[in-house]
């Protein structure tokens, strides 16, 4: 067993791809549920709205790679819109129920042969690599300290993940010291007493909803920027990941979905690494798929332990949830 090896690969996915899109997801959902009091458990779909408009407007329209992302954004606006008119006036468990719906559809759809030009059905789609490392500025070559050495188009990757997680952090935490920000808190803690002051809750709540939609939607832009888009990635369990990371973190922070991302890949990565490892050297009587499988349980009992301890998370306040009062 090569624990160097493995702590290497556990400390290089603090600046992962993969890490810095669930940072961004986990920030929309605390829009979402952390501040608004939305049970959102369709998240997954913002994020393949982001990744997949993405990839089929370079792919199929030949944009340039920032113009996919504003596509992917913009597709997240529509998404939200579509998805909120009918479905804010629900509350609690039916508008989970129907946002959940709302993104299995909504995979359903990438996935299936009628629209296989554009998505590539279940082999995703690929290749929409070009003109994003074309515009990279950085000069060939690796660079770096330790697990932290990338290539150049790694490093362009993780440079443009990095400033947009800062962009919508910047946003968060300037939208939630505001007016507007507390109208949003009060309609989480009770909205019929800020409906009888006269706001207008239903719009408050699809400003939310579309705010906190984008930000999802750039975290699956990020997700897929190195790697390919792929149906089978944006399941219903990447929901309850990000759910995961956010009440890790604290659900009404700004920061909080940061560390709980962080924690939550690291912790991935580490038992990834080392379950399989253990297999390998008899500690664990079972094979590597079973101990993949273990990693998942793992997090599920460390979800459960979570809500029931501290369920404001590692950075949260008790009293900014009303579901611990």
């Amino acid at each position: 067993m090569d624990i160097v090896q493995i702590l290497s690969n556990t400390a290089g996915s603090v600046l992962s791809p993969v890490t810095i899109g669930y940072a961004l997801a986990t920030i929309g959902l605390a829009m979402h549920f952390g501040y608004a009091g939305l049970l959102n458990m369709g998240i997954a779909g913002f994020m393949a709205i982001g990744a997949y408009g993405y990839a089929i407007s370079i792919l199929s329209f030949g944009f340039p790679w920032w113009g996919g992302v504003l596509v992917g954004m913009v597709g997240a606006v529509l998404f939200a819109l579509v998805l909120g008119v009918p479905t804010l006036r629900l509350r609690g468990d039916y508008l989970a129920i129907v946002t959940i719906a709302a993104a299995e559809v909504l995979r359903l759809l990438f996935l299936t042969t009628a629209f296989e030009e554009y998505t590539g059905s279940a082999d995703g789609l690929s290749g929409y690599h070009d003109s994003f490392r074309a515009s990279n500025p950085l000069p060939d070559g690796r660079y770096g300290v330790g697990p932290f050495t990338y290539t150049e188009d790694q490093w362009w990757v993780r440079i443009l993940g990095l400033a947009a997680l800062a962009l919508a952090l910047l946003l968060v935490w300037a939208l939630v010291r505001s007016p507007w920000g507390r109208v949003l808190k009060g309609i989480r803690e009770d909205e019929d007493a800020v409906r009888a002051l006269g706001k207008n809750v239903f719009a408050y709540k699809m400003q939310a909803l579309v705010i906190g939609g984008v930000i999802a939607a750039m975290g699956g832009v990020v997700y897929a920027l190195p790697a390919s888009v792929n149906p089978g990635v944006y399941v219903t369990s990447l929901t309850f990941f990000v759910y995961t990371a956010l009440l890790l973190g604290g659900a009404a922070t700004v920061f909080g979905p940061v560390l709980g991302s962080v924690i939550f890949w690291v912790l991935q990565t580490l038992l990834g690494n080392l379950l399989p490892a253990l297999v390998e050297i008899g500690v664990l009587p079972m094979s590597t798929s079973q101990s993949q499988t273990l990693r998942f349980i793992l997090v599920g009992v460390a979800l459960g332990l979570i809500v029931i301890f501290r369920p404001q998370g590692i950075l949260g306040n008790k009293k900014e949830l009303t579901f611990v009062k």
